[in-house]
């Protein structure tokens, strides 16, 4: 069976995303004050809005404090969205049985080393193209795109559009 037919084949119900290096290119712009901007790709965007609207529960999980962020996943309608996390696997237990959705159906995508143990636990792990090589190691997937270069979308467009 190859890894694209993984994908078609993965009962998904939650979507779980790290936000840099996934769903930006892990550039992060500071000013003085405060993070002046992220770069967001608007085809996972889209990605994202059409999952939503297909019932798919989308959470964003990240290392970060960012209002840029908290402003994207409003603007998407994702409505889990958890900051300034470092210990992500409890924080990904949690939302499920919050959600009533088993680990085995939830995806998350990531790309360095703090996301592994969230990666080790669920039942489709995924990396973007640029990811740490220990996060490619353990991934049922490796996106043909880099993060914030559509890879979201490309996870989603097999999954579930």
């Amino acid at each position: 069976m190859g890894k694209t037919t993984l994908l078609e084949e993965f009962s998904c119900q939650l979507f779980i995303s790290d936000v840099d290096g996934v769903l930006t290119d892990g550039k992060i712009y500071l000013g003085p004050q405060e993070e002046l901007f992220k770069v967001f790709n608007a085809r996972d965007g889209l990605g994202i809005v059409k999952a939503l609207q297909k019932g798919l529960s989308i959470a964003l999980i990240t290392g970060r404090e960012s209002e840029i962020t908290a402003k994207r996943a409003q603007e998407l309608g994702i409505k889990y969205v958890y900051q300034n996390i470092q210990d992500k696997a409890p924080v990904v237990r949690g939302l499920c049985h919050e959600i009533g959705v088993s680990l085995d159906r939830t995806a998350y995508i990531g790309d360095d080393l703090n996301d592994l143990p969230a990666l080790k636990i669920v039942g489709l792990p995924l990396a973007v193209r640029d990811a740490a090589s220990e996060v490619k190691t353990v991934a049922t997937y490796v996106t043909q795109n880099r993060g914030g270069e559509g890879a979201v979308r490309e996870v989603l467009n097999k999954l579930c559009l």
